[in-house]
Parts: C-alpha cells; structure tokens; sequence
C-alpha cells in the first residue's frame, strides 16, 4: 500500500470518527434531560393525598333553633336552609332513624346538599351520627357554585328530597320562597363569575427536552410533591387538609410511558386557584418564585398559554390586581381560601 492510500485511509478513519463523535453528541443533546438517580423519589409512598373538599365543611353560626353556643356547615351568605321541626315538643330521633331517612345522594342537580341534626347533648349542628340523638333537623343546598347558580328544578329537587326526610322522621319542614333564593342565587353567582380567577403560567424548554423525572427532581427542590394524579405535583398548603397553594402538571401520558426516561416534555404549567388559596400564603408571589427558579434551572423561558413571554412589568400589572381582588372577596366575607370561598368556587 502506497504512503497515499495509508494516508487517504488514516483521513478517512478519523472523519468516519468525527461523523460517529458528532452523532452521539447531537442525540446526547436532544435527549430529553434526566434527573440524578440518588435524588429522584417519584414512588407512590412518595405520593400524598391531595385535599379533598367535602360539601359543608365549613364553621358558622347556625341561625336556627335556641341561641346557644354551636356551629353549623351550613351558611345562608351561600346556602339555602330549612328547618326541619319535629311533630312534638319532647320529641327526639335517634342518629339511626336519621341517617336510615337520609337521600341517597348528596346534591341537588349539580349543587351540594347536607342534612344536619342539632344534639341538645352538646349542643352543636352535626350530621346525623349512630348513637346520638337530635331535636330538630336542617337541610341545606348551595346557591351556586363553578356550575352556574341554583335553579327552580334544582331547588324543587331539594324540597322533594327535605319533604322525604321530614316525612321519614315525622317532622315538618319549612321552606324559604323558591323566587326570592333562586334571584339570591344569580345575583351570587354573578358576583362570584366576575371574581373567579384562576391563573396559569406555561414554562417552555428553551432547547433539551425534560424527561419526568427531571422535571419533578426540579420540582421536590422547591416544595413540591407527587400528587394523586400522574403528571402533576402540588405545593401543599402551610395547614395539612387544605388545598394546594400551586398545581405544577405536564404531559399525562409521559408520567406513563413504560420507560418514562426517554418521555420529552417541552413544556410544563404551574396553576394558582386564586379563591382557593388563602391570601396569607402569598401564593402569587410564591407562584412567580417558583416559575423564575425553575426557568433558571431547567433552562427554559416563562410565557403565558398563548405563547407570549411573561414580562416583570406585566407580573407587576396581575399582581396589583390581584390584590384588589382580594379586597373585595373580604368585603364579601368570601375571603379567598376561606371554606365558604372555597365551596362556592368549586
């Protein structure tokens, strides 16, 4: 072999080896992103269960019966309520025969519904309990909730169901005027669909994509942890049991894929129920930390659903506003993350 074809051969091996290099560095790149073994958790012990709200589950004053020391779920600033009177004056049911009367359901159309016995034992409003025994009874539906307001078939489906308790337990109910709550209703539910907000940041990858394990390694290092549902972690709120300060989610099917380390997700949104978070929480200001951290870290660039990026000065705008937003919540007494708040945003 002449000294031309070695060096045509030793040129060709190291451009084949160039071409080799360049390849694996180009797939290296565009890899989507891993998180560092020893610091990724995502299994389901790592999993909490994110707050369920139950329909009246709130504290207030009861507006029915002697005027004692006692607390009721229900509220008449967003419920309706009729009172429940037992045929006698020394009458009581037993825990049993209630709950054996109660609905099969606890909603009215798409409104919640409750039934409450007062227990002269303690005193208190409760839902009916085996064991104990009650006085007297109410029953409430919500006027409006994420729904829309109550209406006149839901409202008669509450008298039908109320008029079926009462009936089982031989006592009277006492409805207010169907008219009169069903305008309560809209009024409320005007109000509250023009002081509903929800916000929602979108961070996108600037270049490599992020595999999930990288995006809730990221994630855990600001707070964040597993929700219940695949593809999404929750900022958990300073009080175990409410609901979440932030939403972070990406990608379902991602967080699902049999080997979701070769999964690529481009993009990943952090949501604030704003009526769902208490105000002390700052949960705005904490939702623009989080949103710059993980844009630093994971190198990727904070824009609104549209696609538009996200400027200081417009954060600034939605910050203002909402504080004012939380002004007139209070002067409501809808305080945002409050449980009355929390039930008609719901």
């Amino acid at each position: 072999m002449s000294n031309l074809q070695i060096g045509l051969a030793i040129a060709g091996g190291v451009v084949l080896a160039a071409v080799v290099a360049h390849s694996a560095w180009a797939s290296r790149r565009n890899a989507p992103r891993q998180a560092l073994p020893e610091q990724v958790d995502a299994s389901p012990d790592a999993q909490q269960r994110e707050p369920v709200l139950g329909d009246f589950e709130h504290d207030t004053q009861s507006m029915t019966l002697p005027p004692v020391a006692r607390r009721s779920a229900m509220d008449s600033l967003i419920d309706v309520i009729a009172t429940v009177a037992l045929d006698g004056p020394n009458m009581l049911v037993s825990g049993e025969a209630a709950i054996a009367a109660m609905p099969s359901t606890r909603r009215a159309g798409t409104k919640p519904f409750a039934i409450e016995g007062y227990n002269l034992s303690t005193q208190t409003w409760e839902v009916p309990v085996a064991g104990h025994r009650y006085g007297g009874f109410q029953a409430g539906v919500q006027l409006a909730n994420r729904s829309g307001a109550l209406n006149e078939i839901e409202y008669s489906e509450f008298v039908v169901k109320t008029q079926t308790f009462a009936d089982a337990i031989n006592a009277t109910p006492e409805f207010p005027e169907m008219l009169e709550e069903v305008a309560r209703a809209r009024e409320l539910d005007q109000f509250a669909s023009a002081h509903d907000a929800q916000l929602g940041f979108t961070l996108r990858a600037r270049n490599a994509s992020w595999s999930p394990g990288y995006v809730q390694q990221n994630a855990a290092r600001l707070g964040f942890v597993a929700g219940v549902i695949p593809g999404r972690m929750v900022l958990p709120a300073s009080q175990e049991g409410l609901a979440p300060v932030l939403v972070l989610s990406f990608d379902s099917q991602a967080a699902l894929a049999e080997d979701p380390a070769q999964s690529a997700i481009r993009d990943i949104a952090l949501h604030l129920d704003v009526a769902q978070v208490d105000r002390s929480e700052c949960p705005f200001e904490r939702m623009r930390e989080v949103a710059a951290s993980l844009a630093q870290t994971m190198e990727g660039v904070v824009t609104d659903d549209n696609g538009q990026l996200l400027t200081t000065q417009t954060m600034d705008v939605i910050g203002t506003e909402l504080q004012a937003l939380y002004d007139t919540l209070e002067q409501r007494d809808l305080a945002a993350g409050s449980m009355l708040a929390r039930r008609l945003f719901a």
